[in-house]
Formats: C-alpha cells, sequence, structure tokens
C-alpha cells in the first residue's frame, strides 16, 4: 500500500481518484489548490503525487517543482491541454507521466501501481562509480567531481540506466520505452531534453553521455 498525493480542485474528479486508488489498496491525501498540496509534501511522507495543472493559487508546474527539490517520488499530471509543448514543460519540472481529461480512472490506478513497482524496484543499496561519478541509489544521489548534483526522477533513471549499460548504444525509442514505460504518451524529444538537461546538471561528467548521429546515445567509458 502508498500513500498518495491528490491535488485535485475539481471535487467530484478528486472524489473519483480517490475511490480507484483506495480500490488499488492505496491511501490518500487530497489538497484543493496548490498551496495545500506543498503544505502537504512538507509535513506528509508520500510515496506518489497527482497533481491537476491548473489548481489556484499554484499551478501544477510549480507544486512539481518544489516537489523535486525535496523528494524523488514519481509525479503524475492531469491536465486538459494536449499539447505537446506543455507536456515537455511539465517533464523538464520532473514529472514522470501525463493523463489528458477526460482520462479513464482504471488507466491512471495501471499507471500508478506501474510507476510505484518501478519505483520500489530501484530502493536498493546499488552503488554505481565511473571515473569521478558515483551514484547511490537507495539514497537517490550523485556524486561528479565531489560536487552533489541534484537530478529529478527521471534524470535520475537516465543516468542509473546508462551507467548500468556502460559503451551500449541505446536509441530514443529504447530509452523512451525503457524509462518511460510502453504505454507513455510522449516522443522521443522527452529523451532528448531530459538528456541535455542531464549533461548540464553533470558538468565536466557529462562527457560520458555520448550522442551518436541517427543512433542514439550511450555512457561512454
Amino acid at each position: 500500500m502508498a500513500t498518495i498525493l491528490i491535488a485535485e480542485d475539481e471535487k467530484n474528479m478528486q472524489d473519483i481518484i480517490v475511490e480507484y486508488m483506495k480500490r488499488g489498496g492505496h491511501s490518500c491525501i487530497t489538497a484543493d489548490d496548490g498551496i495545500d498540496a506543498v503544505t502537504i509534501l512538507k509535513n506528509n511522507p508520500v510515496d506518489l503525487a497527482i497533481l491537476d495543472i491548473m489548481m489556484p493559487h499554484l499551478d501544477g508546474f510549480s507544486v512539481c517543482k518544489i516537489a523535486r527539490e525535496m523528494y524523488n517520488f514519481p509525479i503524475i499530471f492531469l491536465t486538459a491541454k494536449e499539447g505537446e509543448d506543455d507536456k515537455l514543460k511539465g517533464y523538464d519540472y520532473g514529472a514522470d507521466d501525463y493523463m489528458t481529461k477526460p482520462f479513464s480512472p482504471k488507466v491512471l490506478l495501471a499507471k500508478v501501481n506501474a510507476l510505484l513497482r518501478r519505483s520500489s524496484s530501484e530502493n536498493t543499496q546499488e552503488t554505481l562509480t565511473v571515473g569521478d561519478l558515483t551514484l547511490a541509489t537507495a539514497s537517490h544521489s550523485v556524486i561528479a567531481a565531489g560536487d552533489d548534483i541534484d537530478l529529478t526522477y527521471k534524470e535520475f533513471e537516465l543516468l542509473r540506466f546508462f551507467m548500468q549499460n556502460k559503451n551500449q548504444v541505446f536509441s530514443r525509442e529504447q530509452l523512451l520505452n525503457r524509462i518511460w514505460g510502453y504505454d507513455f504518451g510522449g516522443n522521443t524529444r522527452t529523451v532528448d531534453t531530459h538528456i541535455k538537461t542531464l549533461r548540464q546538471k553533470l558538468g565536466a561528467q557529462g562527457h560520458h553521455i555520448v550522442t551518436l548521429i541517427r543512433s542514439g546515445y550511450k555512457f561512454e567509458v
């Protein structure tokens, strides 16, 4: 059983989501606006968050950004917008998945369970080291040349996957399926965007992530 934050200002929608999450065996904490959601995050342990983008006082993007400064749990956005740019913005802020309204609550529950399983499987004592770069799975920490690097949930997953599969070439489609899942509704631009920000955050150690024209990426050692 997981504890899920549901930040949704439409009461009927909030009630439906809570009902289905409880059917899945999860407990829920609800927030009616963005400020309420941030307050809950600061005072309660949460395993996953479902955030509506258009909320009073503080939108979902802002809540996601604040959450990512504190935790690395999975985040799903709810939105009435279908535009690609809005989805890319959400992923840049650290979201793991999107649901466009109207949506099936059964599909939302399936996505929640998939993200929770993936997140749980990563909570091992694995430590990976390549040169001056060290990644510790249990603490979700990354150290590059002695400096702590603050990564989003997906950036961390990407780096971990690369470090586990050194010198192997992966296409954008393979990375999209491996990190975001086969039911992900986005496209390969998401991969490019995350790798760009990951390289920037790693600084000099970003050179390990090599772009291969028409092929994809590899973590070169």
